[in-house]
């Protein structure tokens, strides 16, 4: 699975990578801090899946999931965010799933698994 991580805060990629470089099946094939370095990083590294911060600089989510989905259908996308309560402004906004980023490890994976 080629994941591509899309948040403004270093820190957040940072452990985001090192928990998912623990899995043998999952290759971390792109980040990026903003909208702009996110849809040119999609068009160049073709993940399979991206975790997408809700307030991701740039865009506003629902539009960066519009042109995201318009440009690879088939790419699944978690939206982030340290609200929770936001989880349902994703989802109707059109993420494949939410990801709380108090999650602990164990639980990010599952959430992950659960949607490829």
């Amino acid at each position: 699975m080629r994941l591509f991580l899309a948040d403004d805060q270093t820190k957040v990629r940072s452990a985001l990578r090192l928990l998912l470089e623990q899995e043998p099946d999952f290759e971390i094939v792109g980040e990026a801090a903003d909208a702009t370095g996110l849809l040119q990083g999609v068009a160049e590294k073709e993940p399979d899946l991206v975790l997408l911060d809700w307030e991701l600089p740039g865009l506003l989510l629902p539009q960066l999931l519009r042109l995201l989905q318009y440009e690879r259908p088939s790419l699944t996308i978690i939206a982030m965010s340290s609200h929770p309560e936001v989880a349902h402004l994703a989802l109707d906004a059109g993420a494949n799933g939410f990801l709380s980023k108090s999650e602990a490890p164990a639980q990010v994976l599952a959430i992950i698994r659960s949607l490829i």
